[in-house]
Order: C-alpha cells, then structure tokens, then sequence
C-alpha cells in the first residue's frame, strides 16, 4: 500500500446515510427529509442512481439515458432542491453511478440501442455497445422469442407491423422494434420478410446462454454493457455527471460494479479528471486477502469487506464443529467451483465463447472445443472475482497464476490448451486476456452470490456478499491487525452493514449469529422443526428456517409496503429459485416449490410449529438484540467512512431484495429522534429505541469531533470474561462492545472483568457516565459503549 499516492480529496464524509431514490421517494421528498439526516447526525446523503431509467424501475439501475436526471425520481429541480437544503445543512451529496451497462428492456426508451437497433453496425453509437457483429451475419441477436412462438420454418409467431411513435414499427406481442430505413413498404407488408430484412434479429430466448453476441450485465439480458473504455463513450455517458460537479450539485461518487468495465484504473483515473479529484468509492468485493489496487484513483470500496470482518468477530469459533456436522461438512469451494463451472458453460457461456473468439484472432490454431472447454475451467478456477492485467499494469497477475495452477491440477487433459493460452491470457493488451478479466467477476457473482449462498446454510448470517462462508471467525486480535491495516491504508473506504444488495439485512445476521454460541439447542430444533414439516431438501429447510428465525417481527404486519407472511413466502421463492439445484425461474418444479411454501405457511398458522420456532425466539432475540448494537457501533466508529442504509438506525430485519427496498417510515424515525433515548436493549417488541440512541451519539460525535478518530488501537480487558470485550481506541473516542452474550450470560456475567483503559478520565457518552474500567458496570445499560476521554 506504500505505493499508494493519490491526494485526500478536498471534502471527505464523516459518515453517509443511503437513500433509494424512486417515483413514491423522488428527490423532493429527499430533500425534505434531510434536516432529519442532519439530526441524525449524518454528514452526507447518499443516493441511487439519479439519471434517467427504464419505465418504472424502482432501482434505477437501468440507465437508459446519460443526458438527463431521470424525472420520475424528481429531475434537475429535485437534484437542485437536495443541493441547496444540504448546502444550508452542511450536508454533502454522494450519488451512485452505473458506467458499465444500460437498460435495454423496452428498446425505445433507449435512444442509443433504438438507433442500433435501427442503422446497425453503422449507428453513430453503435461503437457504445460491445457487440461482435461478425459472429451473427453483421446482426444483433435479441433473445426475447419463447419457444412456442417459433415454426419449423423459422417463421416468428405474434409478429406484427404497427405504425407507433417513431414510425414504423416491428412488434413481437408488445415489445416494439425499429424498422430500418428502406426494408418495408408499409403496414402491409410480411412481418416475416421485413424481419428478415433488419439489423437485429429477434432469436429465441434460450439462445442467450450460448449464442448471444452483445456484452450483458451478469445473465441479465435487459441490461446491454457500454464502452466507457473509448473516450467519445465516456464523455457521452458523463455528460450530466460533469454537469452535477460543474455547477456544485455532488461532491462524490460511488461506481457500481467497476469489474464489468475493461480498465477500471483507466475509468477511475478519467473520473478523476472529470470531477476535479472528488471523493470516490468502487462497489468492488474483495475476497478474503485480496486488495484494492493502490494506484486505483479511489477512496476505497463500499465496504463489503468491513461487513465480512465485523459480523465474523461477533461469531463464536466454538460453534463451528458442531455446525459442520450439522451441515455434513459441505466443501464449500469445491462447490463453488462446480457451480462457476455451471455458470461458465451455461448462462454465460455466451461470453465464455466470446473470450474464446477473441483469442483465436491472436492464436488461430486454438481449437474452438478445447477453447471453450479450457476458458470455462479458467473462469471456474479463478480464485478473486479478477485481476486488472494491462499492456501497464499487472494487477492480479499472481491470482491468474493461481487459477491456471488450479486448471492443470483438474484438468490435466487439457494442459496443452492452457499452455496455448497463457502467454495470451497474461498479455494486458491482448483482447482476449482483457475479455477474460472483465468475464471472471461475472462468474463468480452468479456462481457464489446467486447460487452458492443459497446451497450452503451452515451459518447463514456468514453468507453474504464480500465473505467467504467456508471462513467461520476472526480473532479479537485479528480483528485489530485488519482495523490498523484499514486506518493507515484506506481510512475514507466506507464501512456498512447493510446495503440494498445484502442477502440478510445487519440485524437478522445479528440473531442467526446467536447459533453458533447453542449449535446443540439448535440442531435440536432444527431436527424437530424438519419432523413437523419435512421437506425434501433438508439444507434448504434449514437455510430457511434460519432466515424466518433471524427476520422474524414483533408485529407480523407491521412492516410498511408488504405483510410478514408475503415477505417470507417472497423470500423462500426468491431463495430456493437462486439455488437452483430442486428448481429454478425458468424451469420451476411445482410439487418442490409447494412444498416449501407449505413450511411457510406452517410457520406462521400451526401452533406447535410456531411453539419450536417461539423456543429458538425465547433464547436468541435478546443476545441477537446485543450482537446488533454490537455491530453497528462497532462498523460506525472503526477506520473508514461508515453508511447507514436506510432505515437501519431501527432494528433492520429485512430479508434479500426486493425486500430490503420496502419503503421506510421516516416519520416514525423522525418522532423517535424527538422522543430521546431509552435505557433497555428491549425485546421482540421494541422496534429499536437503543439502536437509534447508538447509531446518533455516534455520527453525531463522528461529524462533530472528527480528531477523535484519527488513529486505531486495539484495547484489551483482564478477568473472567475478557474474551466478550471487543474495544479499540479512535484516538479520543473507545469503543466498547459485547462479543459472544448468550455465553456472557449462561457464563456467569462479567464478574471482575476490567478494561485496559489508556490514561485518563473516561466517560461513556451513551450514559453520560464516568467509568473506572469495570465491564459490568459500564455495560449495565447497554450492550456497548462509546468512551470520551475528558480533558
């Protein structure tokens, strides 16, 4: 990290609060609610995607326009009116940007697909798109046709001529289409032949897994990748973000999926340039040991690799044999493996077959097989989600040397076609080596985030997006090495416990963490709830019941936007279809998806399922209530910039997507704030009084003492249940949190245990109370604390 020389940027948060910005929560209502952030104790707004998207996207992640805010969010006089009101409130303004791909869901929403779509391989934009006309007859392949809807003939079914907003028309049931320029007469002629005639070719959906010839997001078909790497497409597609910085709107950015793109530096670097060196973050998931590259112009990431590190200090290494054998000591990296295999040879075998394309340009003699077969076992084999080879740098280099050490030793068959690729693969400026780096991250997303997470359910709160779930605990000791390592390499990289990506929101991980401190009791109940209602696969019932047990409400209605039963019944199919070993989305398997929707069902109507499940609640809300506090105080005062998703300030129980976008009550919040503090931890019915005390005293402290989170050093504590303290010292301000509490409280409590505390006279800001070092009276309050030293 030594290499490491970017300067600070002039303005750097404290702390974020994240918004999901949406036609029901516009950039007006943003900026109504900022005096509350500002209360809160945030110190800038963090947004999503601002510019335009497709027709009623509630994410914003399907860009369709570069040129303009998106207006159903609110347009330029929202982004105005947030601006201002966080000018007067001293409030920065973060907002999140996607360069690496495009919604292409309805086609003319898309001014620049249309006129691809349209003009083909000679559209001014068409050099925007990563397409490989050559391969397909100088046509692009859309895959949208369903199988009935195609003849032995090849003739398409439902295809029609229509005369709609911007002429003629080429319609397959309602999707629209352009015609070009002199291939149809008018609404009389064949659809068939004028089909036949244009610059695309509508193909059945099937035939994107292996005959695709455009660059997607991920599998997603709808989301077409962009060339931000040509400097006309990077000034094109930033044209309003230079707008925002121009004119004062945003003081930073945070990059979604820098992977995707072929020269993240490259972009970074021309981000850089474009904003005048403002604060930057990359939505970049580290494996565990990996590092950000130093020469990136960035700030570090979103903070995945924070959420792996605080979640697994507050999980008890004990409990990892006994859940081994519960889980029948699954091996978790070979079935990662297999499935990126899957995933390599199966829906992104477009793109595996793409890189192989690209090689045999530069090495003609690669047979196309063995090609595939070999690249396929590369992409699987890869041990990071990429390396960033260059004809400059080699960032990574040392993980493909992994990936082809790890291919040899499967695949011995294929060792003269790795000795083939290699130098290429290794060569920076080699397109297919480029192709390969930008394809790896994709496999390895869909392979462990969307399919593995869900077929490993050892521990569940460990399986989440930036961990390794083979990687059960950290150290108290480890934790400190990693927290020194991040304040003195990247202490503006943001931390987070809860995004609107993460499979489990921070508090249902929290509760599932209580497991490993009981994995008998556990077993127990788990045993018994699979002899009331047997499913056919016992993993998958008990990755389910972890997830009703750890999300599980006070007030099974009480969530805005959805009751607890359709959340549930939403997540188990959600879960079960990403699994994809019993069912799937395109293929799902009626009498196996009823059958999990029964255990639902049971859970919340047959009482003595509910008595198992209100056993397991009896002994783990309250720890799991402690492990929460734990964590968020701990992720709001170490090293970095720390985001409360939003909502979070209160017990955040939300399930995966779209479930942890629900909207928030903000005014709930809002009069919770007014009302004060309360004193208890509170139980199943508190919706989190001590978790907003927690989440204010510390951003406010953060915002309004920042020299007293200048450095990091661990604080150790003596006595009888000195392994349950995790502290550290910010250089004025220490933290204090309760690790391991079922066994704290089962252990006998604290007793005589003291903190090691620098000199000084410290006071706990969450009691207003002096402390002399004694654990057990500083936290008889709450499970945390938050000392100042007092001068």
């Amino acid at each position: 990290m030594s290499a490491r020389t970017r300067a600070v940027p002039a303005r750097v948060p404290t702390s974020t609060y994240r918004l999901q910005v949406s036609a029901e929560q516009d950039l007006h209502s943003v900026a109504a609610l900022l005096p509350h952030l500002h209360d809160l104790g945030a110190d800038w707004v963090y947004l999503s995607p601002l510019l335009a998207a497709e027709p009623g996207s509630s994410h914003g992640y399907d860009v369709v326009a570069h040129d303009h805010l998106d207006p159903e969010r609110g347009g330029e006089e929202g982004l105005a009116a947030v601006a201002e009101t966080a000018r007067r409130l001293g409030l920065g303004v973060l907002v999140d940007i996607v360069p690496n791909h495009v919604g292409v869901a309805t086609p003319a929403a898309d001014p620049w697909w249309w006129e691809v779509l349209r003009h083909g391989r000679d559209a001014e934009h068409a050099a925007a798109f990563d397409v490989d006309w050559d391969t397909a007859g100088q046509r692009l392949r859309i895959p949208v046709v369903g199988e009935d809807d195609l003849a032995e003939d090849g003739t398409i079914g439902h295809l029609t001529l229509a005369l709609g907003e911007h002429g003629l028309e080429l319609h397959y049931w309602d999707q629209a289409f352009p015609v070009a320029p002199g291939t149809a007469s008018g609404l009389h002629d064949d659809p068939q032949e004028v089909h036949a005639r244009q610059h695309y070719e509508l193909v059945d959906w099937h035939r994107a897994d292996d005959d695709l010839n455009y660059r997607r997001f991920f599998a997603v078909n709808t989301l077409a990748a962009v060339r931000v790497e040509e400097p006309e497409v990077f000034a094109e597609t930033h044209v309003e973000i230079a707008r925002w910085f121009r004119e004062g709107l945003v003081d930073g950015l945070r990059v979604d999926h820098p992977d995707g793109l072929r020269d993240p530096r490259g972009y970074l670097d021309d981000l850089a340039r474009l904003t005048g060196g403002a604060y930057v973050l990359v939505e970049k998931i580290l494996e565990p040991g990996e590092e950000l590259p130093a020469s990136w112009a960035t700030e570090g990431t979103t903070g995945y690799d924070a959420l792996a590190l605080v979640d697994r200090v507050l999980v008890d290494p004990a409990g990892e044999g006994p859940l081994d054998e519960l889980g029948g000591r699954a091996d978790f990296h070979a079935m990662v493996h297999d499935l990126k295999r899957e995933v390599a040879d199966g829906i992104l075998g477009s793109e595996t077959a793409r890189i192989v394309r690209d090689l045999r340009r530069d090495v003609p003699r690669l047979p196309i097989g063995r090609g595939e077969d070999a690249v396929a076992e590369l992409l699987a084999c890869f041990p990071v989600y990429r390396s960033y080879l260059t004809p400059t740098d080699r960032d990574g280099e040392e993980h493909l040397t992994q990936a082809f050490e790890a291919a040899r030793d499967r695949r011995p068959d294929l060792a003269a076609t790795f000795d083939l690729l290699e130098p290429w693969l290794r060569d920076g400026g080699c397109d297919g080596a480029r192709r390969f780096q930008q394809t790896s991250g994709m496999v390895m997303a869909k392979g462990v985030e969307d399919c593995a997470f869900y077929r490993y359910p050892r521990l569940t709160s460990l399986n989440e997006v930036g961990g390794d779930p083979s990687v059960f605990s950290t150290t108290v000791d480890d934790f400190h090495a990693a927290m020194a390592r991040r304040q003195q390499d990247w202490p503006h990289a943001m931390t987070t416990l809860s995004t609107h990506d993460t499979k489990r929101g921070e508090d249902v991980r929290a509760r599932i963490h209580v497991l490993a401190e009981a994995p008998h009791r556990w077993a127990d109940a788990l045993e018994r709830l699979m002899d009331l209602v047997p499913l056919p696969d016992p993993g998958f019932a008990s990755l389910l019941w972890q997830a009703a047990i750890g999300a599980w409400p006070a007030d099974e209605g009480e969530q805005p936007g959805g009751d607890w039963r359709s959340r549930l019944h939403g997540y188990a199919e959600k879960a079960m279809r990403e699994a994809g070993d019993r069912t799937t989305w395109t293929e799902p398997d009626e009498t196996y998806e009823a059958a999990v929707h029964g255990a639902v069902d049971a859970a919340l109507d047959r009482e003595d399922v509910r008595e198992v499940i209100g056993e397991v609640l009896g002994w783990t809300v309250d720890p799991g209530w402690s492990n929460a506090l734990a964590a968020k105080l701990v992720a709001l005062t170490m090293p970095g910039v720390p985001d409360v998703y939003q909502g979070s300030e209160l017990w955040e129980q939300s399930l995966v997507d779209p479930d942890n976008r629900r909207p928030v009550d903000h005014d709930l919040r809002r009069s919770m704030l007014a009302a004060g503090p309360g004193s208890l931890v509170g139980g199943l019915e508190d919706p989190g009084t001590a978790k907003l005390h927690v989440v204010t005293t510390a951003l406010r402290l953060r915002r309004d003492r920042p020299g007293l989170f200048t450095t990091y050093a661990g604080v150790g504590a003596e006595g009888p249940a000195a392994d349950h303290v995790l502290a550290f010292d910010r250089g004025g301000a220490l933290t204090v949190a309760t690790r391991l509490p079922l066994g704290l409280v089962e252990g006998g409590g604290w007793g005589d245990t003291r903190l090691d505390l620098p000199p000084g006279r410290w006071r706990d800001v969450l009691t207003d109370r002096l402390t002399d070092g004694s654990v057990g009276s500083l936290l008889s309050a709450y499970p945390v604390a938050l000392l100042v030293k007092e001068d």
